[in-house]
């Protein structure tokens, strides 16, 4: 322990002028130091530790939604990676801590350092040029942006200057999304607890149980963090004087128990070139939109088919949470849940109840008021309402960027997931969602690292813009949640088109059967 202790030794002085920043330390934040390794980065990490959200924001039964192999660096296998079970979350935390001891990137790391804000040293015009950055450069040998960092307790604020950023501080955690409630509705005329789930996060399981055992217990929300959250409510409720857990359920969305559909396994359906070839992706021209259109009752049928198996295996329709949109909207948005074991076990207990609510509600005296006047009983009410990691961005970037963050549609406008058209020489890197998050990132760290060292060159701003604009557009016309900035349906196009940017191979199988239905991973994109 001692030996692996020496061996991470972290940066101890942070230069005035530096090349490359790199804010945030979780899974983003390591894969960009790896691939920028070059250029020396500095990683400014608020926390004492690395790992992100899979360190400051779970729940101790809080579990990865992918099988190992599927959530791997491409160059850095799990350990025990034939290992059916999904991972825990302190099995993540030292997958990345072994992943930093293989490539040495504790020594990039400045811990306890938290970005404040950030200047642009660029002049007032360099992010509406004609080209990004003015030259189209976003390396050019001057100091674009300086960063203020605070350590530890005190309130100074050092600043180091620095010619790239890359923002690396997730979509998830720090930022909590709280409900807005019109006067005399909010948690102010509660007389129980309210607790945001980020704030439930912090406590440790013996503080969670005596939290929750013997309490009428509400949870608003019914996505991944509301489901672990809720189980486990009930099984603190166990027993003698437990209470039943209610779920608060506004929007409906798709839940899965493996990946397993009638016994095929899941790829099949959305991982494989041939299967994605009928989705609609970015920009496409009008032989694919025409070939979309056409293939459009078989996505209809595969849809339907998983929907099939989803309303079999699990009991929706008795518990009346069967969405009435197709599962692939789920799926285009990354909105699927797995579901942990045992959940609907304990709602046959009636250890977790679901109460549905569409119009809004409300807090009593007493409660939760739903929509249709019906007060729900409560000594403890958790918010599991989500984040809003892109106020993180605007908290520290400065005008007019500030106000450029998200597009019309609420989205972040990123080429290729990572540039900001009118943002120069700054990415933006863990703000793209997919099935497997650490590929999405990894790969697009892997482009940045190619634009950084002259590999290729960005297209004009307005074609930028248009790109984005496409992407957008793509995503409005395959699900209603379009503003989750989610690539499931079209990841294999998305990586192709960094892989020719690199002027890798495009094509990464061995032979045309396997490239068409065989399943891509991130071993397909192993470095030549």
């Amino acid at each position: 322990m001692e030996t692996q202790q020496q061996a991470r030794c972290t940066r101890e002085a942070v230069p005035a002028v530096s090349r490359v920043a790199i804010i945030g330390g979780g899974i983003s934040g390591l894969a960009a130091a790896k691939e920028l390794a070059g250029h020396d980065p500095v990683v400014f990490e608020a926390t004492p530790s690395i790992g992100g959200v899979w360190k400051h924001c779970v729940y101790r039964s809080t579990r990865l939604q992918t099988p190992r192999p599927d959530y791997e660096f491409s160059d850095f296998s799990w350990r025990n990676r034939d290992d059916p079970t999904f991972p825990t979350h302190d099995e993540i935390i030292d997958y990345l801590e072994s992943y930093a001891d293989r490539f040495d990137l504790w020594r990039y790391i400045v811990f306890g350092a938290k970005v404040v804000g950030v200047k642009f040293l660029g002049g007032a015009s360099a992010g509406f040029t004609e080209l990004w950055s003015g030259t189209g450069e976003p390396l050019q040998g001057k100091p674009m942006w300086e960063v203020g960092v605070s350590t530890g307790d005190s309130d100074d604020v050092q600043w180091y200057k620095f010619e790239f950023v890359v923002m690396c501080t997730g979509k998830y955690g720090d930022v909590p999304r709280m409900p807005v409630f019109p006067p005399g509705k909010g948690p102010e005329v509660f007389k129980g607890q309210v607790m945001h789930s980020l704030d439930y996060c912090k406590l440790n399981e013996q503080e969670t149980v005596d939290l929750m055992r013997g309490n009428k217990v509400v949870v608003v929300g019914y996505k991944k963090s509301a489901i672990d959250l809720a189980l486990e409510c009930a099984q603190a409720n166990q027993g003698e004087g437990g209470q039943s857990c209610t779920m608060l359920v506004r929007t409906l969305h798709w839940v899965v128990p493996s990946y397993s559909i009638w016994g095929l396994p899941f790829f099949l359906f959305f991982s494989t070139r041939f299967s994605q070839l009928f989705y609609e992706r970015p920009n496409q021209g009008l032989l694919r939109s025409l070939l979309c259109r056409l293939m459009t009752p078989l996505k209809a049928g595969v849809s339907k088919f998983i929907e099939s198996y989803l309303s079999w295996k699990l009991p929706l329709g008795k518990y009346g949470l069967r969405p009435e949109h197709p599962f692939v909207e789920d799926y285009a948005s990354c909105q699927m849940a797995i579901l942990p074991d045992g959940f609907f076990e304990m709602a046959d207990r009636d250890l977790i109840r679901f109460r549905r609510s569409d119009g809004g509600w409300g807090f009593s005296e007493n409660g939760v008021v739903l929509d249709d006047g019906t007060e729900v009983e409560a000594d403890l009410v958790f918010l599991a309402t989500g984040f809003e990691g892109k106020d993180k961005l605007r908290a520290v970037l400065p005008e007019p960027f500030r106000g450029l963050v998200v597009n019309k549609s609420s989205m972040m406008p990123l080429y290729r997931g990572t540039i900001h058209p009118l943002i120069p020489n700054m990415a933006f890197v863990g703000y793209v969602e997919s099935v497997s998050n650490l590929h999405t990132s990894e790969l697009r760290c892997r482009w940045l690292s190619g634009l950084l060292g002259g590999r290729f060159k960005l297209p004009s701003v307005e074609e930028m813009v248009r790109h984005v604009d496409g992407e957008t557009e793509a995503m409005r016309r395959t699900t209603r949640f379009y503003r989750r900035h989610c690539i499931s349906t079209y990841s294999i196009h998305d990586s192709d088109a960094m892989c020719a940017d690199l002027g890798d191979r495009v094509h990464r199988k061995s032979n045309w059967l396997a490239e068409l239905f065989a399943p891509y991973n991130n071993q397909d994109y192993k470095q030549d």
